[in-house]
């Protein structure tokens, strides 16, 4: 006797559920495995974690790849612009509160204005002027770890088409 149509629903639901749960799996696994690597480089470059600002980042490259604000230009160009304001304004004024909301409020702008608007990075210049980081931080671990973050052989592996567009 064949299935009834509700059998072949709630199988074909199941299927699916099965894959994403399984998709899940993987993507809670290399976000995992990212955050892993990115806190044993921040004992090795003696910042605390709390200062690698990648947790959002790679939860937003690994879960909404074909969002623009996880694209390349956005992910690096977002971190690198972000935290060059926050170090300038650093430079100009010292640590203050009132220097670190200038200093979110200026990277949102530069960020839009420079088409590499990337909502994770809003936190860097918040790091680099409450914790009077130096300019060593946008090498590393800023641009490493946004370099790191391109996924693009987790996406393969997982046939999903990333990245959407280069610039």
């Amino acid at each position: 006797m064949s299935a009834g149509w509700s059998d072949r629903v709630r199988a074909a639901g199941a299927g699916e559920f099965r894959r994403r749960a399984l998709e899940g799996a993987a993507a809670g696994l290399g976000g995992a495995l990212a955050i892993g690597t990115m806190e044993g480089l921040s004992v090795a470059m003696h910042y605390p974690l709390a200062v690698i600002p990648f947790a959002t980042s790679i939860v937003l490259v690994i879960g909404s790849p074909e969002a623009e604000p996880a694209q390349p230009r956005a992910l690096v160009g977002g971190h690198v612009v972000s935290t060059l304001v926050g170090l300038a304004v650093l430079t100009l004024t010292g640590p203050s509160g009132w220097a670190a909301a200038t200093a979110v409020g200026l990277a949102i702008l530069v960020m839009v204005v420079s088409g590499t608007f990337h909502p994770p990075a809003g936190i860097n210049p918040l790091l680099v002027v409450s914790n009077g980081l130096g300019w060593s931080f946008l090498f590393a671990p800023v641009l490493a770890g946004a370099l790191l973050l391109f996924a693009y052989g987790w996406h393969r592996l997982h046939r999903r088409p990333w990245p959407q567009r280069w610039l």
